[in-house]
């Protein structure tokens, strides 16, 4: 399916950007290419899936809009999603991955009231989209170091760390990796390319990447 560009909202405000509809943007081609998937995939929030910091922009009470594309705060400034995010959380779960949001802001109920607040489009005719914050299966947004974040979505949803691919723009939080976590450090915000990247890095890291033959003509199944 080819699907067409999506230009992305122009504000002259680098922390006000909009989501695309999922149906605008081309989901990560790992997604498709028969390859295995880490069964949990984990987001930090600032920097990351939007792009401010929630506990320094951002100055409650919020605002929904009718779209659910920007939220607006006590200013009127408005803050949503990078362009390629719906496209990718949708594709996470069409693949039916555990979903998790991992932050380490001061403001985790200004977080929380954000992502209910924001939408993930399907489509530009869509009625109706899912909040954010419903389309996560763990959310643990609280200060402190990011090892107590993973530990506690490894003991709620008993996966192996070694199935974790974790997506953050701070390299301190690297220190997850000592868990088994595979994380790829992102510097402009989540896109489909840097899932493409991150997911092919944590084939490489588990000796992921390759198919095997069945015997079965030109059947093929992959390695898990």
């Amino acid at each position: 399916m080819v699907r067409k560009a999506y230009k992305p909202v122009e504000t002259g405000d680098d922390t006000t950007t909009a989501t695309a509809p999922a149906s605008e943007v081309e989901a990560p081609s790992c997604f498709s290419d028969g390859l295995p998937l880490p069964q949990v995939m984990v987001f930090d929030l600032d920097y990351t899936l939007w792009p401010f910091w929630v506990d320094t922009h951002v100055t409650g009470p919020l605002k929904p809009t009718n779209d659910g594309l920007v939220v607006k705060d006590r200013y009127n400034d408005s803050y949503g999603f990078y362009p390629d995010v719906a496209a990718i959380l949708v594709a996470i779960k069409e693949k039916n991955l555990t979903l998790c949001a991992a932050s380490r802001t001061q403001a985790p109920e200004l977080a929380r009231e954000m992502l209910s607040y924001l939408h993930v489009p399907t489509s530009p005719s869509s009625s109706s989209s899912p909040k954010a914050l419903s389309v996560f299966d763990e959310l643990e947004i609280y200060p402190g170091d990011k090892k107590t974040h993973f530990s506690r979505i490894h003991k709620r949803t008993n996966i192996p760390y070694e199935e974790m691919l974790f997506f953050d723009d701070e390299s301190r939080n690297k220190n997850v990796e000592t868990l088994g976590v595979v994380m790829k450090l992102v510097r402009d915000g989540v896109s489909r390319k840097e899932v493409d990247a991150g997911v092919k890095l944590w084939r490489e890291r588990n000796h992921r990447m390759k198919k095997r033959s069945t015997g079965l003509g030109n059947q093929s199944v992959t390695l898990q």
